[in-house]
């Protein structure tokens, strides 16, 4: 068995309400074509906040920051975010760093970061501040954006399973505030301006418990990784003169309604789900994808509060919402899910049952 332990979430200090960012998008665009649909599209979203590394009126988020200064100000937030989320994950599980050895009980890094840019990646820009060993093993996941988490989570898995009493930390970081630009004005980049928050969270994998509840997960034939064919444009990132972008095409609506059908296939009509993490991209994907598991809005909660309270945070949002189902978990040995989508379109799932310790 696979024991994945409660993940822990370090979120950034500028919390910016929606309504901020409506202002903010009148302020720079008061002649909008649609400008009197904006705040209801926006509001649709049912996100009430998130949370920014920089301020809103940074120049490197609503501001005329060139691309590099986007980009450096970006990951050194992330390796900031990530760095003490990681921290609290290896404490948790009582890897703290001794004296000399560092952390010796970690086998294993992956990380998954998207936004911003830098040669050496995350992975070996937290080795350092971690004490981990130079020797540990090293994934580093560049640009799977909202599948990270889950993507990072199966990896960790192959790993433990294929070298027995590893211990892999997982670290996710996105500044999705990095491609807040008002250079875009299409409807959807001014909802993207809205749905997008900033955060890293971090968790430990192991093959032994490590303290504590945890969702367990039984072998790698109990993950899922599907690319849906023909749909490499639906949602993708952009690198312009004037900084980083992130667009879709009208399929990408129906993404998660698409990859479904497979992803109900893949669990089969004898494997009940109680309960899921399901990623929160839109209020339209967690009903969607809650209605064909066969669950409801309670059943979604963690999901729910998190886009309210914090908005898609990106790779790092399953992580999240498995720290939100710690605080209120099903029964024990209840069965559920953890499924993420990503760029292009791209789905990401793990089937497992919660361990009460």
């Amino acid at each position: 068995m696979l024991y994945i332990s409660r993940p822990h979430t370090t979120f950034p200090a500028h919390k910016v309400t929606t309504a901020e960012i409506i202002d903010d998008i009148r302020a720079h665009h008061p002649d909008h074509p649609r400008a009197r649909v904006l705040p209801r599209a926006i509001g649709n979203l049912g996100i009430d906040s998130r949370f920014f590394t920089r301020p809103l009126a940074a120049d490197t988020v609503s501001g005329t920051a060139s691309i590099q200064e986007r980009s450096e100000a970006a990951f050194a937030d992330a390796v900031t975010l990530a760095t003490q989320a990681a921290t609290r994950a290896l404490t948790s599980v009582g890897l703290e760093a001794g004296p000399d050895a560092g952390h010796a009980g970690v086998d294993a890094i992956i990380t998954t970061h998207s936004t911003g840019w830098s040669v050496p990646n995350l992975d070996i820009h937290l080795i350092e501040p971690l004490g981990l060993r130079p020797t540990v093993s090293r994934i580093a996941l560049t640009t799977m954006a909202c599948a990270g988490g889950t993507q990072a989570l199966i990896r960790a898995i192959d790993y433990v399973t294929a070298r027995p009493g590893s211990k892999v930390l997982v670290v996710a970081a996105e500044v999705i505030s990095s491609v807040y630009n008002h250079n875009d004005d299409s409807i959807e980049a001014m909802i993207y301006k809205a749905l997008f928050g900033d955060s890293a969270a971090a968790c430990v994998v192991s093959d032994q418990p490590l303290g504590g509840p945890a969702f367990v997960v039984d072998s790698p034939a109990d993950t899922l990784e599907f690319v849906l064919p023909g749909s490499l444009t639906r949602y993708s990132g952009r690198i312009g003169t004037d900084g980083f972008h992130f667009d879709s095409t009208k399929a990408a609506l129906t993404g998660a309604a698409d990859v479904l059908p497979t992803v109900l296939d893949w669990i089969g009509p004898h494997q009940a789900i109680d309960w899921a993490a399901i990623h929160p991209g839109s209020p339209s994907i967690i009903a969607d994808t809650a209605r064909a598991l066969g669950l409801d809005d309670h059943d979604a909660r963690h999901s729910t509060a998190t886009l309210t309270h914090e908005g898609n945070l990106g790779g790092v949002s399953i992580l999240r919402v498995l720290e939100r189902t710690h605080a209120d978990p099903p029964e024990h040995d209840a069965p559920g899910l953890a499924i993420a989508y990503g760029p292009g379109f791209t789905t990401a799932a793990i089937h497992g049952r919660w361990h009460a310790a």
